[in-house]
């Protein structure tokens, strides 16, 4: 296998720039342009030299022998003054000799993966944990990394194969005393009980859901104040505001962090019933198609003509000839910081019921559906009578789930992931 370089911190200029050797040539790469191998694990101060003798860096070197390093292999850093003239001439250095290549994205965690250092389910976290942008995100993602999905599969796994243990016995050696016959295999309710437990775990949403955010849309008549209270929502100046009704012609998203979570915040055009303006038409179809996919409605219209389920917004509630809050409805003025806040507050609210847990691990849509695909064949092998349809059942699930851990994954699957990464990942 090729020994492999990266700088795998921030790219230069900076005040350090680590740069990472990983594979079976690392520690002899180091003797050349570094001089003695410092004892592991302690960084040393060492002069990097060209093949001509040149100076190239002071550098701090530290080396950690395989397997127990990130990758799994001997694994080397230099840490660099980081300008770019320095880590540009150390790279050079590097690249011009044999046996030593630079690494493609993600490729040291890929090696990490192929030498047992961690598992698909830990390094799909990893990927998540780089992506991150919210500290929702964060969390689910660090559970992931740190194997809280693959401690739940690991356990899934362990018990099917005690049930798989039983069942297989009673099909091999049938004829012994001591195996039970089929229909007394108390299997049953264990692999029902699994499958509850499971499907437990599927009702949490995705992690999609913690990257795509809660959809806010702010829905109403025209000119009933909603870009107004967008532009409030957000605390800046993002949709354009006049006192002329039908201003808002279209659909305008943002996003914003509140406590942690992602919101994506639509403002829409006015709705009402008639228009001949063909423009304003488009508009009008494309809010009500934002309502239908709204996680949180904003109604600033009537009540009675709100939406199923709308949060109901008195927006201007400081205009001289504005009318009473009605019932039920919050009331809001832009010059007014204290109502915005109790809007988001109620917004947040019922967002914590869409939103899961920051310290779960949450599954991909991708690994959700290989959970659904084993928690249906266990599903059937709790119905079925037949014990080779029952060992067939537990199998596939096993072979599902087995797949979450990267078992069985194929290479274009795995391309798939670590292009997510950067390069010195």
């Amino acid at each position: 296998m090729d020994t492999i370089f990266a700088v795998s911190s921030g790219r230069p200029p900076a005040a350090i720039a680590v740069l990472r050797i990983s594979g079976p040539a690392a520690f002899d790469i180091v003797s050349r342009i570094a001089g003695a191998l410092p004892t592991p694990r302690r960084a040393t101060l060492r002069t990097l030299r060209g093949g001509d003798g040149e100076a190239l860096d002071q550098a701090l070197v530290l080396t950690f022998p395989g397997p127990a390093t990130a990758t799994g292999e001997d694994l080397a850093e230099f840490h660099l003054h980081g300008g770019r003239a320095v880590v540009a001439a150390v790279e050079a250095e590097l690249a011009r000799l044999p046996g030593l290549r630079p690494a493609l994205a993600g490729e040291f965690t890929r090696r990490a993966l192929e030498n047992g250092r961690l598992d698909l389910a830990q390094a799909q976290g990893l990927a998540d944990l780089l992506a991150a942008e919210t500290e929702r995100e964060r969390k689910a993602a660090l559970a992931a990394t740190e194997g809280e999905i693959s401690r739940a599969v690991a356990d899934w796994l362990t018990r099917i194969a005690g049930v798989s243990a039983v069942v297989e016995a009673s099909l091999d050696y049938s004829d012994e005393d001591d195996v039970a016959a089929a229909d007394q295999l108390p299997v049953t309710a264990d692999i029902a009980e699994l499958a509850s437990d499971i499907a437990a775990v599927l009702k949490r949403p995705t992690v999609e859901r913690l990257r795509e955010g809660v959809t806010v849309v702010l829905a109403g008549p025209p000119n009933a104040g909603k870009s107004s209270l967008f532009n409030a929502l957000l605390a800046r100046d993002a949709a354009i505001v006049t006192s002329q009704a039908g201003t808002t012609r279209d659909t305008l998203e943002a996003v914003v962090d509140r406590g942690g979570s992602a919101f994506l915040l639509i403002d829409t055009a006015g709705l009402r019933e008639h228009t001949d303006d063909a423009i304003e038409q488009i508009g009008i179809a494309r809010a009500g198609k934002a309502v239908d996919r709204a996680d949180i409605v904003l109604w600033l219209g009537e009540p009675d003509a709100a939406p199923a389920g709308a949060v109901l917004v008195h927006a201007r509630a400081d205009a001289i000839d504005r009318t009473p809050a009605p019932a039920g409805a919050i009331a809001t003025a832009i010059g007014d910081p204290v109502s915005v806040q109790r809007l988001w507050d109620h917004i947040q609210q019922r967002a914590a019921d869409l939103i899961p847990p920051t310290s779960t691990a949450l599954l991909h849509r991708q690994q959700r559906d290989r959970v659904v695909a084993a928690h249906t064949a266990l599903r059937q092998a709790a119905v079925e009578s037949d014990l080779l349809l029952v060992a067939e059942h537990l199998r596939t699930a096993r072979g599902h789930l087995a797949a979450l851990l990267g078992v069985d994954a194929t290479e274009a699957m795995l391309d798939a992931l670590f292009a997510r990464f950067c390069v010195g990942k």
